[in-house]
């Protein structure tokens, strides 16, 4: 069966799957500029890829089970919702810290791996969401927008994504109806 041309009209399934997909290519893209282009991803960008990953690992469970009742569908929207919003916050953090005044950066910081193993886990999470001098760097830019402008965007496409597929109202179809 072809999907329609406005993937706003798109089953619930097939605009959660895409959803995945998307947050598959994103992890993709971030993986190939660490491994292929020395991007090493700061705190921040680690953060960002775990919340693309949850919301990834969201989409796909409600892609698989595509509850046909409204409230099934909400529910996965609501649960999606959670990292998509947690993620687009996150995002923000970042572009904010980039564009500080260079007097205003904080200082850098350990690395990540140092601060799990050091630190408690509520001293850790303050510790990266306050940001540090290496996550208000701009090493990397695609059309004029940094790596983190790139994940605040595709947070906020994804979560409009989700609202629609999981809270926009679907006409009945009786010829699909009647088939199964």
């Amino acid at each position: 069966m072809l999907l329609p041309m406005n993937p706003f009209r798109w089953s619930f399934r097939a605009q959660f799957l895409s959803g995945f997909v998307v947050c598959v290519a994103l992890l993709g893209a971030a993986l190939y500029t660490q491994y292929y282009q020395n991007q090493i991803p700061c705190p921040l960008c680690t953060f960002q890829r775990g919340a693309f990953a949850l919301l990834g690992t969201m989409f796909l469970i409600g892609g698989l089970h595509a509850p046909r009742k409204p409230g099934g569908r909400a529910a996965y929207g609501m649960l999606a919702l959670i990292p998509a919003l947690i993620g687009l916050g996150i995002a923000a953090r970042h572009v904010w810290l980039q564009y500080l005044p260079p007097e205003q950066v904080p200082a850098c910081g350990p690395d990540l791996a140092y601060m799990m193993e050091a630190f408690p886990l509520g001293a850790m999470l303050r510790q990266v969401l306050t940001g540090s001098g290496e996550c208000a760097e701009v090493t990397w830019r695609l059309l004029g927008l940094s790596m983190p402008e790139w994940s605040l965007l595709w947070f906020a496409v994804l979560t409009v994504w989700l609202l629609a597929a999981a809270f926009r109202s679907r006409k009945p179809d009786l010829l699909r109806d009647l088939r199964s």
